[in-house]
């Protein structure tokens, strides 16, 4: 009796899927001549956006983040450099947690001339610093972006409501109140997907690049579910608690069906370490299909949250294609 009682509870926690309010803006900025950004332009706009960042909420200057006094009530770094809480049981070796947002372009940049929208997806506790982040990005397009210092000025931001509708709330300088985060609950399991890769999926495996050849559904939800973990530890009062080996021992049993996947390569350049980065990754798409029940809910948020490296910027972003469900747009 036991027995049967543990196995049951055992199978019902499989099916626990993360909590993680989220919160969807589309920011619209209107700039002049032919947009001089390169492709994945995510990692241009990070880059610019922590630096007006930093300047608009430091009062200490010159003083690293790591030695200020400050650092566990400021906005730059739990926002841009999100370093473990002192007192976490997680992630304790590592010097940065993920980032509480992911950058994304959307894919109608370039319907109206003259106009580019960016989109940003903020996570849990992220959605407080809101009007820190419009200002910063605003700061940060009126002091040029890309090779060309091109100006780009910040005229509206939206909020995605969840039928896909926009509702403005920041224009000529007025924000209004935004909706809170609210979590984006997955609809009924399908029993067949295809993963669309949309951006370079960069995925580490036994210390190598998951390559088109490399690349399993282990590895890929592996990642998910550990970015999941961890954004929910982090960034929400209600860290995800799951069977995390029995979902990764079912992982493995899944096969990639119908792959259409290449390796994209492409450098971004580092102001930071002032050098060259190889961001490469893979793009293209596979299916999926069986009893994916229990994978469910972490490969539907994983839309919004998007997997493996540089996802701050942009990378690993996804969307689901099914038959009889709707398909989500960035």
């Amino acid at each position: 009796m036991n027995s049967i009682k543990n196995q049951t509870m055992n199978s019902m926690q499989l099916f626990e899927g993360p909590i993680l309010p989220l919160s969807r803006f589309l920011f619209t900025f209107k700039y002049e001549g032919n947009n001089a950004l390169p492709p994945y332009s995510g990692s241009a706009w990070r880059g610019a956006f922590g630096t007006a960042l930093k300047h608009t909420v430091c009062v200490v200057r010159n003083t690293p983040c790591q030695e200020c006094m400050l650092k566990q009530t400021c906005a730059y770094p739990y926002i841009f450099e999100t370093p473990p809480p002192e007192n976490a049981t997680k992630m304790r070796l590592y010097t940065a947690a993920p980032h509480p947002f992911v950058i994304h372009i959307s894919s109608n940049t370039s319907e109206n001339p003259g106009e580019i929208k960016l989109g940003l997806t903020l996570f849990g506790q992220g959605h407080r610093y809101l009007p820190y982040i419009i200002h910063a990005f605003s700061k940060a397009g009126k002091q040029g972006m890309g090779s060309r210092k091109q100006i780009f000025e910040l005229t509206q931001v939206d909020q995605i409501n969840e039928d896909l509708s926009a509702s403005c709330i920041y224009q000529n300088s007025l924000l209004t109140q935004p909706r809170t985060p609210k979590a984006a609950p997955a609809p009924k399991c399908p029993s067949s997907i295809t993963i669309h890769l949309e951006t370079p999926l960069r995925i580490k495996q036994e210390g190598k690049h998951c390559n088109e050849t490399r690349l399993s559904f282990s590895s890929f939800f592996g990642s998910l579910l550990r970015r999941h973990s961890m954004l929910t530890y982090f960034h929400t009062d209600t860290p995800l608690e799951t069977n995390f080996s029995g979902l990764m021992q079912q992982a493995r049993e899944i096969q990639l069906r119908d792959q259409q996947l290449t390796w994209h390569d492409w450098t971004r350049y580092s102001s930071r370490q002032q050098t060259k980065m190889n961001m490469g990754g893979l793009i293209g798409s596979f299916s999926l299909d069986g009893d994916l029940q229990n994978f469910w809910p972490y490969l539907w948020l994983g839309q919004w949250t998007h997997t493996g490296k540089g996802t701050s910027m942009g990378l690993g972003a996804y969307r689901i294609e099914t038959t009889s469900l709707p398909t989500i747009k960035n």
